[in-house]
């Protein structure tokens, strides 16, 4: 069997950003965090960077925040997929998860997602622009790209939202009296979308709009590992570098770029 290979795509872009950016600067500093001597190259499950699945790094997209960066990204998500990789992208803001998603679903069909983050991301628009970071899960619904939505650690849910999951049957997982068994194990194909802002800011300081109250790290760690579906791309977004703290969030984050590539690994045996 063909050993499974992801590739690392560097999405550096935050100009759908609200009240603040930095994002952009994410790349790079979660590539730092997870080559760096003072960590390692094996997920929790034993598995390893370059023995058991690979992990190439494809760098940073040409973006130039115009509306032509989202063909960029899907032109380098399908090349992606056309040579039998998984694309696992790193933000970057949330808005990048469109287009993302969209190239995706044009060679899976439309996908499943689950979704971590403190904020739903579902507004029809936000401060009048449909594309921010606070509205993909709108455009990716809308234009038919997710059969489910499930979400997880949201804890800012407010009557525009509610509104809006009520119409397209976006299932919330309850952030009162959490458990990770509670979140369904979802068929494939599997897309995997973490906001950072969903694990609590004591344990991920490094993001534009913390949220107090999220989920723990070996919260995230479960729900993500219960999964068993073929998971066929994901994102981890949000990092704000401006606001880390010893690197911390840029940690955190390779970390579970390594465990997202070692669930999806596992799960094609």
């Amino acid at each position: 069997m063909l050993t499974p290979t992801f590739h690392l795509i560097g999405l550096p872009t935050d100009c759908n950003s609200s009240f603040t950016r930095g994002p952009a600067a994410a790349p790079q500093a979660i590539r730092a965090a997870l080559w760096s001597d003072r960590g390692n190259l094996a997920a929790e499950d034993g598995q390893e960077i370059g023995h058991d699945f690979l992990l190439e790094d494809r760098g940073d997209l040409p973006l130039t925040e115009t509306a032509g960066d989202d063909a960029i990204i899907r032109a380098a998500v399908a090349e992606s997929l056309g040579a039998g990789a998984i694309p696992l992208l790193l933000g970057g803001d949330h808005a990048v998860s469109f287009p993302v998603v969209e190239a995706i679903a044009a060679r899976h069909g439309p996908v499943n997602i689950l979704h971590f983050d403190a904020h739903p991301d579902i507004y029809d628009d936000f401060e009048g622009n449909p594309r921010s970071h606070a509205s993909p899960f709108a455009r990716i619904l809308e234009a038919g790209h997710c059969r489910r939505l499930v979400q997880v650690g949201i804890r800012t849910l407010n009557r525009h939202c509610r509104q809006q999951a009520d119409r397209f049957g976006v299932e919330i997982v309850p952030i009162a009296d959490f458990s990770p068994g509670r979140v369904p194990v979802l068929d494939g194909p599997l897309y995997v979308s973490l906001d950072l802002d969903g694990i609590d800011p004591s344990e991920a300081p490094g993001v534009s709009h913390p949220e107090p109250g999220g989920l723990r790290t070996r919260e995230v760690l479960t729900v993500l590992h219960a999964q068993t579906a073929q998971i066929v791309g994901a994102d981890v977004v949000e990092l704000n570098p401006r606001f880390d703290s010893n690197d911390r969030t840029a940690i955190l984050a390779a970390k579970l770029v390594r465990e997202i590539a070692a669930t999806a690994a596992r799960n094609l045996r």
